[in-house]
């Protein structure tokens, strides 16, 4: 009896003592050590006290997305955190003042093609919107109630106004049948629900309808599966009769192979597009012989993966005039392009990321982030840029901020390249022993094709004023490096991502710039397919963390959307009869090889990716002592949305990178319960002795 009560009473002396260090924001004053010539405080990396916390990374939910003009207004949506992430709708006048004319609460988001984009339109005073939770476009008129002018199963986006006989044209997929859901272009009332007049039908996909200046012409793209919209699409034309009719429908460009994205009428009613007929999106116009007619021969993309409806990287300024946004080599740059010369002048603005490139009543407008944390709406003023709208952000001190340094690793086995941003350690009060590298973490995005971007993140500056040196990747696949480098991955997906993230952290050791010993790689969806499968056929990194991870591609295969349908075969292969293909790429038939400290985190609710595998992974790993831990949020589905969660995930991963690489985390941080934690640096059977 006094023997347990002596173990209970330990116990409880060690919680008070853990929790007394954990609340405290650096070690006691007698145990600090000052390095002498720089006056800072010598610590372990990833010990250092940092001004940044969880809540500042993801409490305040700015994400600024679809840009609109309406008259002498500019309509924006823009997330909020005390809404759980949810989207609201405001109006900027043209004297600067803004207001929410939708609240957050209906969340302004469309599913179309599962990913959305582009959910609002707005017609004079009245608005339309997508509801996120029903899917059904609303009319919102100016004292009146929401009114839902689409039937129930359906969902729309990307529409344009057209103005024969009041009526909106959209991207409609309607999901009414049990059978993979129908794409089609619909012309809709707008003054009561109905089902519309189609437009145009019979493709897989749609997207981007377009109205001439002049109301007689329609453009738009269509796509068809397996490719995906940034491997092969087509360009139609229809002309629209005195009663709004179209007729006369027609493809353009039947003999050019290529992603065609972002018609645009011109002033004049000329068509203009982006395409990578050359490897490389640039713009074009069609001329009076149907053919295309390249503006600038850049090595440049002029714009983006179609993961989401309603990208526009450019806009007509005037009848000659052009702005656009593009990237070249990671950088993003901003232009006025003459189209009678084909010269062009850099607008003096270094911004990081440019999107929704927007023609206004007194300019251009678009959504711009910068390296620093600032970012908002901007208008091109001459040469320069006015920035217009601030969202609401933390305040961070620049001596705390780490600048990106733009890598290019050449590959050992082939001639391609992988790109990346290197962020190190910075913080003005901390230094760490000379004898220390700092630890790694490769930060992989969550698309084959999707990019990491210079824009100021915070969350990378919550590890790198911790004293964590961070690389955003772009591995193969990745797009902002023209075509080839994107189809790079095709039959690739699941090696080639894998070993350009060995090799980059490889390409840092080597350097000197990281401790070989104190690697980590984390990822989402398909990038944690690639962080899963790191641990499981390399023995490079010392740590993994995933979030809401692919194991298991013939899973994925069956469960998988319509707009994704046809992907694997282009990342994998085609799966033919009896093929051990799909299971050979697949972590979660390889775990016996997976030996290193693996944290999982996963919504209950994701439809994609089903959470008992990595329920499995956490059992296999578990039951063979590796160190392991489950982090399952019952409100989430793919991907963590709700800013409470990400909180509580980021601290999670702090605590697990502490008790892999062996030190306490400054400031309190909650002890993540991880399995196998006996033989790891640092756990709570370790006697707590911060320097």
């Amino acid at each position: 009896m006094y023997f347990t009560a002596a173990r209970q009473l330990l116990s409880a002396v060690l919680i008070l003592v853990t929790a007394l260090i954990l609340s405290s924001c650096k070690p006691p004053l007698d145990k600090q050590e000052i390095d002498v010539r720089s006056g800072r405080i010598i610590a372990d990396y990833g010990s250092w006290q940092s001004v940044v916390n969880p809540n500042d990374v993801y409490g305040l939910s700015d994400n600024i997305t679809a840009l609109q003009s309406v008259d002498d207004a500019i309509y924006f949506t823009q997330s909020d955190a005390e809404q759980e992430g949810r989207v609201g709708l405001y109006r900027m006048e043209a004297d600067g003042d803004v207001t929410q004319v939708i609240e957050a609460s209906f969340d302004v988001k469309s599913r179309v093609h599962e990913y959305g984009g582009a959910p609002f339109l707005g017609i004079g005073h009245s608005l339309f919107a997508v509801n996120y939770l029903d899917q059904r476009l609303y009319r919102i008129a100016p004292n009146q109630q929401p009114t839902a002018i689409t039937p129930e199963g359906t969902r729309h986006a990307d529409c344009v106004s057209f103005p024969k006989g009041s009526r909106i044209i959209c991207v409609r997929e309607d999901h009414r049948q049990q059978a993979l859901p129908k794409a089609s272009i619909v012309a809709l009332n707008l003054n009561f629900t109905n089902e519309g007049q189609t437009i145009a039908s019979g493709k897989d996909f749609y997207a981007a309808p377009r109205i001439s200046p002049d109301n007689k012409q329609l453009a738009w793209i269509s796509w068809q599966q397996p490719n995906m919209p940034w491997d092969k699409t087509e360009l139609w034309l229809a002309d629209i009769d005195v009663d709004g009719a179209v007729t006369n429908v027609r493809q353009l460009l039947k003999g050019y192979e290529g992603a065609i994205t972002q018609p645009l009428f011109s002033p004049s009613g000329q068509l203009y597009f982006i395409a990578d007929f050359d490897n490389w999106w640039n713009l074009y116009r069609v001329k009076s012989d149907g053919t295309p007619e390249k503006l600038l021969d850049m090595g440049a993309e002029f714009a983006v993966p179609d993961w989401y409806l309603g990208n526009h990287n450019y806009a007509f300024e005037s009848q000659r005039k052009i702005v656009a946004s593009y990237m070249s080599k990671g950088v993003t740059s901003l232009i006025r392009i003459d189209i009678d010369t084909g010269t062009f002048e850099s607008i003096a603005a270094e911004f990081a990321q440019v999107k929704q490139v927007i023609k206004a009543a007194d300019g251009i407008y678009f959504i711009g982030n910068k390296v620093t944390p600032e970012k908002g709406v901007y208008r091109v003023v001459g040469r320069g840029v006015e920035w217009v709208y601030v969202p609401k952000v933390p305040v961070m001190k620049p001596d705390y901020i780490s600048r990106s340094e733009t890598i290019s690793c050449p590959l050992d086995q082939s001639k391609q390249t992988v790109y990346g941003y290197f962020y190190g350690p910075m913080n003005p009060h901390f230094i760490a022993p000379n004898d220390q590298r700092p630890p790694l973490i490769i930060m992989l995005h969550g698309g084959p094709t999707a990019s990491a971007s210079l824009s100021f993140r915070r969350d990378i500056q919550f590890w790198t004023s911790r004293g964590f040196a961070v690389l955003d990747l772009n591995y193969r696949g990745s797009s902002g490096f023209g075509r080839d480098y994107r189809q790079s991955l095709y039959g690739l997906w699941g090696q080639a991502d894998v070993e350009d993230a060995v090799q980059a952290a490889n390409y840092l050791v080597e350097r000197g710039w990281v401790d070989g010993e104190k690697l980590a790689i984390r990822g989402t969806s398909a990038g944690g397919f690639t962080v899963l499968s790191a641990l499981a056929f390399y023995d490079t990194f010392k740590a993994g963390v995933v979030y809401s991870g692919i194991s298991d591609l013939d899973s994925l295969d069956k469960n998988t959307h319509k707009f994704e349908l046809g992907y694997l075969d282009q990342l994998v292969g085609d799966l033919k009869p009896g093929s051990a293909l799909y299971r050979d790429r697949s972590p979660l038939y390889h775990l016996d090889d997976l030996k290193e400290p693996l944290l999982l985190i996963h919504g209950m609710q994701d439809p994609l990716v089903p959470p008992e595998q990595s329920l499995a992974i956490f059992n296999a790993l578990k039951q063979r002592g590796v160190p392991t831990a489950l982090l399952r949020f019952e409100d989430e589905g793919h991907g963590l949305q709700k800013p409470r969660n990400q909180v509580a995930a980021l601290e999670a991963e702090l605590s697990f990178y502490g008790q892999v690489f062996g030190f306490m985390p400054a400031g309190y941080i909650p002890m993540l319960p991880l399995e196998n934690s006996g033989g790891l640096p640092f756990n709570l059977d370790t006697k707590i002795n911060p320097k």
